[in-house]
């Protein structure tokens, strides 16, 4: 059996996971594959089991009713999918999730995640933590699609990921990537950065971003 790193996914954290086989021979959980393009969980679907990725990545996605798209992430293994519906009353999946390429997904039963968490309390503060970031996570994420001006979305996430807006910092995402999490074409968003730049508002190095004027930036949310 290959090794999956188990002990990187958030829940598993600091359950000093020797034999990765043995502990998922406990929990009773089965395999599934899929290639790139495949539909792995479509919105809607029954949520009865926990969905591990433990290789690939994937992208989830919402539909709305009259059939526009948004996407909310890119997941990246090992990382728990939609943990907090396990145990939701309405317990169903509530975006498409997409494999980007060849994935791995561990479902484990809800009656086995029951078990760790009663038998395991780190086990269980892991699963209650990562719930919780992951709220904190969707609520920055509503706060961004609530923005309607590209400008302001940028000065959103950038906002977000300049912990001292002293300081330079450096984004994992390109511009494609950003067209995508913003849902907005590639050209206009790159517009929008030059106009900032112009503004005096940030200045761009690559992928290594400043904020010069932190006042007009929060004006840029308003």
């Amino acid at each position: 059996m290959k090794k999956r790193e188990l002990d990187s996914c958030p829940i598993c954290h600091n359950l000093n996971i020797d034999n990765e086989e043995s502990f998922l021979d406990d929990l009773k959980c089965s395999f599934r594959y899929y290639e790139k393009n495949d539909l792995i969980v479509q919105q809607g679907q029954l949520c009865d089991a926990l969905y591990v990725l433990t290789s690939g990545s994937v992208r989830s996605e919402m539909i709305a009713e009259n059939g526009s798209s948004t996407i909310v992430e890119t997941i990246e293994a090992p990382r728990p999918l939609a943990p907090a519906f396990l145990f939701s009353d309405n317990n169903h999946f509530p975006v498409n999730v997409t494999a980007l390429d060849s994935v791995e997904i561990i479902v484990i039963p809800k009656s086995e995640i029951m078990r760790m968490m009663m038998t395991n309390p780190d086990f269980m503060q892991n699963y209650l933590a990562h719930n919780a970031n992951r709220t904190q996570f969707l609520t920055s994420r509503l706060q961004l699609l609530s923005i309607k001006t590209i400008k302001g979305k940028l000065a959103h996430y950038l906002l977000e990921q300049a912990r001292n807006t002293d300081l330079p910092f450096t984004l994992s995402k390109n511009q494609s990537e950003l067209a995508e999490l913003f849902s907005v074409a590639r050209p206009s968003l790159a517009r929008s950065l030059s106009e900032m730049v112009q503004d005096g508002l940030i200045h761009i190095n690559k992928r290594e971003y400043r904020i010069l004027n932190l006042e007009k930036m929060k004006d840029l949310l308003l």
